[in-house]
């Protein structure tokens, strides 16, 4: 994530984001890239409009995420890549959570994909990694006054002119000798030889798991103590017409729901729910083999201020499930002996 974005920009650059990120990524570039001089600028991604008049010439990427953590959005990019495009700025995408299988956001106008490796593609919860994924289609030749980092020679690499010496790679190798050379987050081989295990069995992963959450969605949506479910799968949603449409029919393994309880006690009857949880997980990964819950208010988004939850779309009684492999009797059987406890 990081490296996707210090490949381009510089003090006194920008980017514009999506506000629909995951926390992390939130806190990344509302707070940390501005200790570098890299400022974010955020516009609604139901609004491609709203992106067009924050991109200015020190722009150097339009950021979103395909399906959203812990939100739930999808991101129609083919409507949102043409604006980055008309500026002359490659739209960067994070595809965690639905993952090549699901979505291939290259095939909708993305320049760039970045992934977490530790979610579902690793799949196991046992290795932190991450992976930018370059299509090479962008042509940053054409653009030699905004990229100049990779347009004009590098003194610190042999001087070398990277859209001159690599082609269609330019972006990518700058990524592997400049970034990642200079400040080190190699992955071990035993940390890549799991992720690359995970990976042999993602499809079968993913069917698996976005076949049991359409199933706990309609549960929890039937059930007397469930305010509402936030599940793109299903057939009701906002966005259900791009989950045919980009992420091939299916919505991944991850879904928010908000428990029924007096006006302000929403992290109360969402903490006595999590105790009372026994399959699931009390953990903030998601895409793991297990199922996992969590809270995040109190986790993920904790840092974030009221006015910042809002705008992510996170509530204080929201509570995120990340559905795993185990059988669905067994995974409904939990969470009703859970929602009975609230």
């Amino acid at each position: 994530m990081t490296y996707s974005i210090l490949t381009i920009s510089e003090a006194g650059d920008n980017i514009v984001a999506s506000s629909a990120l995951y926390g992390g990524t939130y806190n990344l570039f509302a707070h940390t890239l501005p200790q570098y001089g890299i400022e974010t600028r955020f516009a609604d991604y139901r609004k491609p409009e709203s992106f067009d008049p924050l991109i200015d010439g020190k722009t150097k990427a339009v950021f979103v995420e395909s399906l959203g953590n812990p939100q739930g959005n999808i991101t129609d990019l083919e409507r949102i890549a043409p604006v980055a495009h008309r500026h002359g700025v490659p739209l960067i995408v994070d595809n965690t959570v639905p993952t090549p299988y699901l979505c291939r956001p290259f095939e909708h106008g993305a320049d760039i994909v970045v992934h977490s490796l530790t979610k579902y593609l690793g799949g196991h919860g046992t290795s932190i990694g991450g992976a930018i994924v370059d299509s090479g289609k962008f042509p940053w030749a054409d653009h030699k006054q905004r990229f100049r980092r990779l347009n004009e020679p590098d003194v610190s690499y042999h001087g070398v002119v990277y859209t001159e010496a690599l082609g269609p790679a330019a972006y990518i190798g700058r990524a592997r000798v400049v970034p990642l050379r200079n400040t080190g987050a190699a992955i071990s081989p035993f940390n890549a030889f799991l992720i690359l295990q995970g990976i042999e069995t993602l499809s079968l992963r993913m069917d698996r798991i976005s076949e049991s959450t359409v199933q706990v969605a309609r549960y929890l949506k039937g059930h007397d103590k469930v305010a509402w479910v936030n599940y793109a799968g299903l057939e009701d949603h906002p966005d259900h017409a791009l989950v045919k449409k980009c992420l091939s029919g299916k919505a991944s393994g991850l879904l928010t729901f908000g428990l029924k309880c007096p006006a302000g006690q929403g992290r109360e009857c969402g903490a006595r729910f999590l105790d009372a949880l026994q399959l699931f997980t009390r953990l903030v990964n998601i895409g793991d083999v297990r199922s996992l819950a969590t809270h995040p208010a109190s986790t993920t988004h904790r840092q974030l201020s009221p006015g910042e939850l809002m705008q992510a779309g996170v509530s204080e009684d929201t509570v995120r499930l990340s559905i795993g492999l185990e059988h669905i009797k067994d995974l409904l059987a939990d969470l009703d002996h859970a929602l009975a406890a609230v």
